[in-house]
């Protein structure tokens, strides 16, 4: 049955990226050293990567990450989602924006739709039984997280603190779901933490 996961990385201050965030710079200043784990981690670290990627049935994802992905200097033709190679089988992306582009660089695989409601009903009815990953930036997974629409909250905490950026949870907003932890795997480059989002009855 398909569950709906925000996974992200998050500096042990509480931030997914850096500051200066911009076209060319998508994790802003220091912002890479969140994803330490996945291009320079151990063992532990790769098959949390895969494990998520076999699990992914479809991705819901924000404009501001899209347009990072589909600049020049995003994805490369050679890898897609999940630092994969795009040979191997890509799910189908869903963005939320309010203004679709008329001709994105990396193809059809990315559709986009107005909320995330709509971006999580879309996902989940394409998704075959596997899991839906909201996997940023990191607006739109607190919006997913606020609006409860998530079953599982994946978060990477890195071995990095920034200082500034981009929240997760912003400093002016409740938290926004209870958590239960199910899962905690531990490496030298991150806590790869798994929470069970508890949901009001």
């Amino acid at each position: 049955m398909s569950q709906v996961v925000v996974d992200i990385s998050v500096s042990l201050d509480g931030y997914v990226t850096g500051p200066n965030v911009g076209i060319d710079n998508g994790l802003g200043d220091g912002g890479m050293t969140l994803h330490d784990w996945v291009f320079h981690g151990n063992d532990a670290d790769r098959a949390v990567l895969d494990a998520s990627f076999e699990s992914t049935g479809a991705v819901v994802q924000g404009r501001n990450l899209f347009d990072v992905i589909d600049a020049p200097n995003g994805w490369s033709d050679e890898m897609g989602y999940g630092a994969k190679p795009t040979g191997e089988v890509n799910p189908p992306i869903f963005v939320v924006t309010h203004a679709a582009p008329e001709h994105p660089r990396l193809g059809d695989r990315f559709h986009f739709v107005s909320s995330p409601a709509e971006a999580v009903e879309q996902a989940l009815a394409v998704a075959d039984g596997k899991d839906v990953v909201v996997m940023g930036g990191g607006q739109i997974c607190h919006e997913v997280l606020e609006a409860g629409l998530a079953d599982v909250l994946r978060l990477h905490l890195a071995t990095v603190v920034l200082g500034d950026g981009t929240r997760l949870f912003p400093a002016e907003a409740a938290p926004p779901v209870g958590l239960e932890l199910v899962e905690c795997i531990s490496t030298p480059a991150a806590q790869h933490l798994t929470y069970r989002i508890v949901k009001e009855k």
